[in-house]
């Protein structure tokens, strides 16, 4: 299965693919008319430490602990994304506090989500990857 990796050396940490990853849920067709003074919540996330830069992301485990703490069956996995349905989820935040990796977080609705590969808003390749300039994010498979 194809998943997101990031290349730390190659990352600017410009936030780019944070704001790719909060347009490709907007709706809109156009980046600066659906972000404009719009405080972005995106579902992959920047961190900088001691100079290097490194992108946060959920990592679609084999054993995925937010499945597991899921207490209200919200959080699945489906050839191999795993996925939040919004409608099922109580906001108790287990998964967040189950996910190793700090992928898991909340949206502005109160309700929890993560990266899910864009399956249900960009087809192909994920608006994060497709979205760095420098080609520090990829989509693909590894074993």
């Amino acid at each position: 299965m194809k998943k997101i990796y990031v290349n730390e050396k190659w990352c600017l940490g410009c936030h780019l693919c944070e704001y790719y990853c909060a347009f490709s849920g907007s709706g809109e067709s156009d980046m600066a008319r659906a972000l404009m003074g719009v405080k972005i919540n995106p579902r992959i996330c920047i961190e900088e430490r001691e100079g290097i830069s490194f992108a946060i992301s959920c990592r679609h485990c084999r054993e995925p602990l937010c499945v597991k703490g899921c207490i209200a069956s919200a959080i699945t996995i489906e050839d191999g994304v795993i996925t939040i349905n919004t409608d099922k989820c109580v906001s108790c935040y287990t998964c967040i506090l189950s996910c190793p990796f700090g992928a898991v977080s909340t949206s502005d609705g109160g309700v929890v989500q993560k990266c899910e590969l864009c399956v249900n808003t960009v087809a192909g390749t994920p608006a994060c990857v497709k979205g760095c300039p420098n080609n520090a994010i990829v989509f693909e498979e590894r074993t």
